[in-house]
């Protein structure tokens, strides 16, 4: 079983802990985009255009499925990415927990990326889950890109701005944004009192099932635990490019956990040779450049 997850940053780790928690034989994939980073002020169409890019670089591998392990992503990206994949490869996004987080407290603030608060996505999804709670949007500037870059005063700057305009007594704070998610510890501390509500296990799980029904036609929950005791391998993949998982991983829990998997093999070469596997590269970084025609609560991390 082989799963593929697309972020153009550090985002992707804690879906990816989930996914190696409930599979450890699962083979992971992961596809950052260091060359394009960070996504938030990049159009609509070149951010769809880079995922498809980064998607077919990491299709060599055969996944079964393909996670768009990024909120960004999933809204301007998801469409295109299933009218190239689906039906051969499922293809998974992610959406903010607003649904269960309204319905476990009657004040939630949602803490996202400038872009995403301002967006009529994010509208329509408090209009449609919100409930009778009292939702308040709280946008969090540069607290992904300091979670990316690993920069620990950028992140407790930041996520002491976001806590000041978040209402006092919240009852729920939704990670809109999968970096978040890295920094939860540090998030509750800010926000004593609030239960934090984040994607990634309710992600993890919604693809091993997309995996089991379009496998056997069946989700059973006896089907979502690993068969054997065997250990499911990490393959890095930067803007395309096959590399080792980056130092700034390693500052996370859920990087730390998935350093311990053994390296993926770099199938490029392996199956196409060094020059084909060159070429490829290649095209890959002309389409990055160019363009391409064509929930559930969250622990703290420790």
């Amino acid at each position: 079983m082989r799963f593929t997850l697309i972020n153009s940053g550090l985002g992707l780790l804690s879906t990816a802990s989930e996914l190696n928690k409930l599979r450890p034989d699962a083979d992971l994939v992961i596809a950052m985009d260091p060359d394009g980073m960070p996504w938030g002020t990049r159009t609509p169409r070149d951010i769809a255009q880079r995922s498809l890019a980064l998607a077919r670089a990491a299709a060599v591998y055969q996944p079964d499925v393909i996670i768009m392990a990024c909120n960004t992503g999933s809204v301007h990206a998801l469409d295109v990415l299933r009218a190239e994949f689906e039906p051969g490869i499922p293809v998974v996004g992610t959406v903010p927990a607003i649904k269960p987080a309204a319905m476990a407290a009657r004040s939630v603030a949602i803490w996202a990326t400038v872009a995403t608060t301002k967006s009529d996505y994010q509208r329509r999804l408090i209009a449609e889950f919100g409930g009778g709670a009292d939702v308040t949007p709280v946008a969090c500037p540069g607290l992904a890109t300091a979670v990316d870059a690993g920069d620990s005063d950028a992140i407790a700057a930041a996520i002491a701005d976001a806590a000041s305009r978040t209402p006092a007594g919240c009852g729920a704070v939704v990670l809109g944004c999968t970096e978040y998610e890295l920094a939860a510890d540090l998030i509750a501390a800010a926000v004593p009192g609030a239960v934090l509500f984040g994607t990634a296990g309710a992600v993890a799980a919604q693809a091993l099932r997309r995996t089991l029904e379009f496998q056997t036609g069946v989700a059973s929950r006896d089907l979502l635990e690993a068969e054997d005791i065997a250990t499911g391998t990490l393959t890095v993949l930067l803007s395309g490019r096959y590399a080792p998982l980056p130092q700034t991983a390693l500052q996370y829990r859920q990087g730390r956990e998935l350093s311990k998997l053994a390296a993926g093999p770099d199938l490029v070469q392996v199956e196409s040779g060094r020059g084909q596997a060159e070429d490829l590269a290649e095209g890959i970084a002309g389409d990055l450049a160019e363009g391409i025609a064509g929930g559930i609560a969250v622990e703290p991390a420790s």
